[in-house]
């Protein structure tokens, strides 16, 4: 992982150029490149050498503030394929599904690219990623982003497949399996002989139909605890002084996360214990 984080800005850099309407440019710092913008170029060599944070002028006098780019806003702006997971929810999967620095996962349905980042992150040189991904198209316009953000190949811990997860899987004692797909409850099956005991399947789908039928299917299968649905909603907020108020349009339903724990071989979970319907009392 050779993407630099901190420091002066260099040649090699991708730098985000934001101006005073909060447009955001994302660029790459050349020695001899120059920024062209309607408000005026900016040569590359005032930013080389600068620390982040910066603020530099267009030649038609526009000032734009300068930062390396955050991953959230790489990945919302990153080539597309397919659809991306967007930041709120691959957030929740990092955190929820307790994706940790060495871990070894597996993802299917690689789509853009944009959750494999997170996840490359959150393993770190230790971890492994394995991705899936049916389409040779979108896989490489996945492997065109994640080495673009990370500044090259990931080759030692990064493996981009192209082909069906359940046709194709050929790990165990994996930590976590990450399902974005159409039809995740076709592939819980593989992910269970994948996964270690206390290993963690996470499922992200976009309808309430599919959330039905994965929970289901994870229940059915008797390998793995009580599944765990929810959704994620963000606002802002707008402060100006005492004027405080929710802003008018939020990230509302962007997509279902379903997790579950692989229990232990033979293992057989407890059943689940319902409420009488008209009653309150827990049983």
């Amino acid at each position: 992982m050779g993407f630099r984080r901190h420091g002066p800005f260099q040649a090699g850099d991708q730098v985000q150029l934001t101006d005073p309407k909060n447009k955001r440019h994302t660029i790459t710092l050349k020695e001899d490149g120059v920024f062209h913008t309607h408000k005026g170029a900016i040569p590359h060599s005032e930013l080389i050498g600068q620390p982040e944070g910066s603020v530099v002028r267009s030649s038609g006098g526009t000032q734009y503030l300068a930062f390396r780019h955050l991953l959230q806003d790489y990945t919302l702006a990153m080539p597309r394929g397919a659809a991306v997971i967007y930041p709120k929810d691959a957030s929740m999967i990092v955190g929820m599904a307790d994706i940790f620095p060495g871990a070894r996962v597996i993802e299917a349905g690689v789509g853009s690219g944009a959750l494999t980042c997170f996840l490359l992150r959150a393993v770190g040189p230790e971890g492994h990623v394995t991705s899936y991904e049916r389409r040779e198209e979108f896989a490489d316009v996945a492997r065109k982003n994640v080495e673009k953000f990370y500044g090259g190949p990931m080759d030692d811990n990064w493996r981009l497949v192209v082909g069906d997860l359940v046709a194709s899987i050929d790990e165990v004692d994996v930590d976590r399996v990450i399902l974005d797909m159409l039809a995740p409850w076709e592939c819980v099956d593989a992910a269970a002989k994948a996964l270690t005991p206390g290993g963690v399947i996470c499922c992200y789908v976009a309808t309430t139909t599919q959330m039905s039928k994965t929970v289901e299917a994870i229940r059915d299968h008797g390998c793995f605890t009580e599944p765990h649905a929810w959704e994620t909603l963000v606002r802002d907020w707008h402060v100006e002084g005492l004027a405080v108020r929710p802003d008018h349009r939020m990230i509302g339903h962007t997509g279902f996360l379903v997790i579950a724990r692989r229990m232990a071989d033979g293992v057989t979970p407890p059943p689940r214990r319902r409420r009488p319907k008209g009653t309150t009392e827990e049983l």
